[in-house]
């Protein structure tokens, strides 16, 4: 089994909670390249390309690899897609209700059950994610010690991202506390969120990236956009919520002076 690349991507549900919005941009629309030397027929050929067209050259050209009805890439897909599920559905019936916390008899072990649960999930996402790139081809131009190298590189990038979070937020503020009202006093600015908006998520998606390119894997690429979205999905999604938990304990705090 590959690393618990599914650490890195529930933990960025609390990372990004605390550090603010992503500043998200926007790719400028290339126009059409204009060439007088004959090229390939990609895409309509080089006079007619641009960027667009040329995203889907490569995406088609992964899709040519991946064999998306079989199982272990089905298997992955659902894991992927899954785990945030599950953690944001849970979490908000945690916020509305308060029935784990009154089950287990205290937030905080709700909180560590909770948390464990998540990390046994994310252990089977890595797992499933391995699996789907060793039953698929591998692609020959990423089959060389050079990718290799670069593939190593993010996989240590994404690790220390990934870890210098966890240790800054500690277990509660990386497995959901502020759900069961265990609130941080203060937003954290410290490495990795001072130079990084959302360090967890994108650091979580470096390791699947640079897993996806140690195996030379089509399939580990296609997965990989497909964690990035769903991470960029779970941003728009839960952060206006994790916002109002916040304010209300500003607004309640105000009330008390």
């Amino acid at each position: 089994m590959g690393p618990v690349l599914g650490v890195g991507g529930f933990l960025e549900a609390r990372a990004r909670s605390l550090q603010g919005n992503p500043r998200p941009t926007s790719p400028g629309r290339a126009g059409p390249v204009r060439s007088s030397v004959a090229a390939p027929d990609c895409c309509g050929g080089l006079g007619n390309l641009d960027f667009r067209k040329a995203d889907l050259c490569i995406m088609t050209r992964l899709l040519g690899y991946v064999d998306l009805s079989e199982p272990h890439f089905v298997a992955a897909v659902l894991a992927i897609v899954f785990n945030p599920l599950f953690w944001n559905v849970v979490a908000r019936w945690e916020h509305k209700t308060r029935k784990l916390s009154k089950a287990f008899g205290s937030p905080r072990l709700a909180c560590y059950t909770l948390g464990g649960a998540i990390l046994l999930l994310n252990v089977l996402r890595s797992h499933c994610f391995t699996q789907a790139m060793l039953s698929q081809p591998r692609m020959q131009s990423l089959d060389n010690p050079a990718a290799y190298h670069v593939g190593l590189a993010l996989l240590g990038v994404g690790g220390v991202f990934v870890l210098s979070s966890f240790l800054a937020l500690g277990f509660t503020g990386t497995f959901l506390g502020d759900y069961f009202g265990i609130l941080k006093e203060a937003r954290v600015t410290m490495f990795p969120f001072s130079v990084l908006d959302n360090p967890m998520y994108w650091g979580s998606t470096a390791i699947y990236l640079g897993w996806a390119i140690v195996h030379a894997s089509p399939t580990g690429l296609l997965l990989t956009a497909l964690v990035a979205l769903i991470y960029m999905v779970a941003i728009v999604y839960e952060e206006p919520f994790t916002a109002e938990i916040y304010q209300q304990k500003a607004s309640q705090a105000y009330k008390r002076s």
